[in-house]
Formats: structure tokens, C-alpha cells, sequence
């Protein structure tokens, strides 16, 4: 691949120009290599010292990276003085040329610092590990979220749609993916090697995932489909299967998404399962025509934390309702003994919980603005300990009707309206 050899060609010639960098001054501190890589120097120069910074930075303990962020936030601005003048000459003549020059000026000099940071072969993959480390930071440091805002102006750009590469991920795919395939699966724990190629081995078992040019051997995002014939009900049925092995690609019809998992936390807020979702979709019908149901099995992660809340204008009868299923017994007996309550009341934290106007459970958010609807609700579908401590076992089908994914999205973005099968309208509590 030419970006491969081009990076190549970029470490070779920041490994002997390495050997030069520090001859006779001693290794310069990172603010030093800060100020030689936003100077006037070479482009050569300028790469080394991106490589150099990159690498202390890496070996600098909490506080002296939560120093360096403090650093960016509080010198890398943009020049007040010169966006008074922009800002003056766009005033007295708002043309083309002066807005793009207000524009230009009032750009943080951060970005600018990160863009030549990314110069460096490998920077790509450091800076998203940077801004893992920023995450941590930000909740006891508020301030430092004008830097992170930065950090995701640029990776939105970097990581677009057209850079991301679609790959296959099965049996033979390399170790170190499949590796971190494992270790990354953030919904459903893949146990061992054994528990991944049931997952990904069987005819009947497709697994996706998006790679960037530079990150190598490093997955985005992934999903995990079973292929079959009915919409299941429950996760075990997909994780335990052990008729899959002996399933021969066929006329399926029905294509659940079962686990997807953000694999970079540096990339929070970078969006992909969109496409990911869109893409995989394509791609199973090309391959298998005779599927026509594309459908999720999917966790309802904020149920708990919604029971033990008590918003003021809560109706009644759901606050009452929450009272009662606070007393079961969160055993699969006694789920399945109150599974009609739960259901009702899982409903309805889908659709009445809001974060603004939009559902407050992360899942749903996900699937609904992707233009999916709620089709069916599972009690005792997830037994596991983790499935029982979120949402007492339930898990819901979303599915993607494509004659209809276009509209639901318009209307969920436009005004929050939650799509959901009619067979649903009697769980729905009124206010």
C-alpha cells in the first residue's frame, strides 16, 4: 500500500535524523520541542521533533501531561490582537475575502500544533491515545474542554466516511486483529479463542469492522450479525448456538446485529456506527438477496439508573410501577413470574426517559437516529449477571425497515419522535 511505504520512508528518515537532533545542547524539555516544532524550522526538523515530543509525552506521568494540556489551553490561542483587527476590517467590509481571513486568524494555534504533530509516522495512532488520556482529565478539569473540542474538530476530519476501510473479520484474518477483536468486544465478552470462532467461523456468522489507514491492525468499530430465519429473543440463543456449526450459507432471511463496540476511546464522539450499520447492510444483501429483515438484539443499558431516579414530572403509575419491580427478586424466575411489568416498564423508559429530547439510554439514541424503530421487547433475554444488573434481563429488537429508515430519522432528529411497532401501544403508560 502507498501509504504504508510513504510512512516507511518517513521513519527512515526520522531514525538518522535522530541521531544529529540533540548533539552538543542535551535533550531539549517538551516545551523546548514545542516551540522548535511551531518555529520556523525544516520540515525535516519540524517531523523529528514532532517524533521526540510525541515520545516524551508518552513517558510523562499524569501530571505532567495534565501540565502539557494546561500548556495548549492557556498558549496556544489565537492572537486577541490580530482577531480585534480581523474581526475590525470584516465589520467595516463584510466581504468573502475578510471573513475567511477572521476565520483563519481566530483559528486556535492547537490545531495547527496537533496538524504538524500528525506529520510524524505513527503520530495518528498517538494522538488518539492522547486524547484518551485528555477524557480522564476533563472531568476535574473543565477547562481543558476548549482543547478537547480541538482534538475532535480534527478528528472528525481525519476520520471521515471516505478514509475508512471495511474489512471481513473471520477465521483467517490476522491474529493480532483477532486479538483485539477479543479484547475490544464491549457488549457480549468473547471468553476465549474458542467463544471468538464460534462468532465468526459458521456459515451463519458475519463479523465487520472498520480500519483507518493509520492505524494499523487497529479496528474502529465492530459488529457481530447472526444470520437465520426469525428475529431471536434471546442472547444465548445466538452465543451458545451449537446447531451454527452445522448451518450451510443458505436463503436467510432475517439479519440480527447483535454487538457492536466502539474499539478507541480517544475516538468518543467520532462517529461510525452509522456507517458501519448502512454499509454492513449493503453488503448482506449483495451477498444474500433473500434477507429482508434487518434487526438488532440489543441491551437497554440506563434501565436500572431510570429505576432508581424520580423525575418530578414522572406520572404516577410509573413511579408506582418502579416501586413494585424495586421488590422482585432480580432472579430469572422471578422475571419471568413479573414479565409483564417489567416489559411495560421498559417501554416506557425508552420512550419517556429523555437527555433533551432525545431518549436518555445511549443504545436507543444510537439505533433510533440511525432511523431504526423499537419492534420488540425480550424479558429474561440476557440471564448474565451484567444483563440482569442493567435492565433485569431485557433486551430489545430494533429494527432497520429500509423503506422507512429515511423517514424515521428525519423525524427523530427534527423532533425527537421514538418509532415503535403498534403491537407496543398498550404497554404505553399515559402522563
Amino acid at each position: 500500500m502507498a501509504f504504508d511505504r510513504f510512512q516507511d520512508f518517513l521513519g527512515s528518515l526520522v531514525k538518522g535524523q535522530r541521531r544529529g537532533f540533540f548533539s552538543g545542547n542535551g535533550r531539549p524539555s517538551i516545551d523546548e520541542l514545542l516551540d522548535k516544532l511551531m518555529g520556523n524550522t525544516g520540515e525535516v526538523s519540524a517531523i523529528v521533533a514532532a517524533r521526540e515530543l510525541l515520545d516524551d509525552y508518552i513517558k510523562s506521568d499524569d501530571d505532567a501531561k495534565l501540565a502539557f494540556f494546561n500548556n495548549l489551553e492557556q498558549n496556544y490561542n489565537a492572537d486577541e490582537v490580530a482577531v480585534k483587527l480581523a474581526y475590525n476590517s470584516y465589520s467595516s467590509d463584510p466581504s468573502s475575502t475578510n471573513l475567511n481571513r477572521l476565520s483563519k486568524t481566530a483559528e486556535p494555534r492547537r490545531l495547527n500544533l496537533l496538524r504538524r504533530l500528525n506529520q510524524t509516522p505513527g503520530a495518528t495512532h498517538d494522538l488518539v491515545e492522547m486524547r484518551s488520556d485528555l477524557l480522564k482529565l476533563l472531568k476535574d478539569n473543565p477547562q481543558l474542554r476548549a482543547v478537547d473540542d480541538n482534538f475532535v474538530r480534527l478528528f472528525k476530519s481525519w476520520f471521515a466516511r471516505s478514509f475508512l476501510v471495511l474489512q471481513t473479520i473471520d477465521w483467517s484474518t490476522p491474529a493480532a486483529i483477532l486479538e483485539r477483536i477479543i479484547r475490544y468486544e464491549a457488549v457480549h465478552e468473547i471468553k476465549d479463542w474458542e467463544d471468538l470462532r464460534r462468532r465468526i467461523q459458521p456459515a451463519n456468522r458475519r463479523c465487520f469492522a472498520f480500519f483507518h489507514p493509520a492505524l494499523t491492525d487497529e479496528p474502529l468499530i465492530f459488529v457481530e450479525v447472526a444470520l437465520g430465519w426469525e428475529i431471536p429473543n434471546s442472547i444465548n440463543s445466538i452465543l451458545t448456538d451449537t446447531k451454527a456449526e452445522d448451518i450451510e450459507a443458505t436463503d436467510f432471511t432475517t439479519a440480527t446485529f447483535y454487538s457492536i463496540s466502539n474499539c478507541q476511546p480517544g475516538l468518543q464522539h467520532i462517529s461510525f456506527g452509522n456507517f458501519l450499520i448502512k454499509q454492513v447492510v449493503l453488503g448482506l444483501q449483495a451477498e444474500f438477496p433473500s434477507i429482508k429483515q434487518f434487526v438488532t438484539l440489543s441491551p437497554i443499558s440506563g434501565f436500572k439508573r431510570w429505576l432508581q431516579s424520580t423525575p418530578e414530572d414522572e406520572a404516577s403509575e410509573i413511579t408506582a410501577s418502579k416501586a413494585r419491580i424495586q421488590q422482585i427478586e432480580n432472579t430469572p424466575e422471578a422475571i419471568e413470574e413479573n414479565a409483564q411489568l417489567i416489559e411495560q416498564l421498559v417501554f416506557n423508559y425508552l420512550l419517556s426517559a429523555k437527555k433533551g429530547k432525545y431518549p436518555a439510554d445511549s443504545v436507543a439514541r444510537f439505533h433510533l437516529g440511525n432511523g431504526a424503530m423499537i419492534h420488540q421487547l425480550h424479558t429474561a433475554a440476557d440471564t448474565s449477571e451484567k444483563g440482569l444488573a442493567q435492565a433485569h434481563g431485557t433486551m430489545v429488537n430494533y429494527l432497520y425497515d429500509l423503506r422507512y429508515i429515511e423517514r424515521n430519522h428525519e423525524r427523530y432528529v427534527t423532533e425527537g419522535t421514538v418509532e415503535y411497532n403498534d403491537k407496543l401501544k398498550p404497554l404505553v403508560i399515559k402522563p
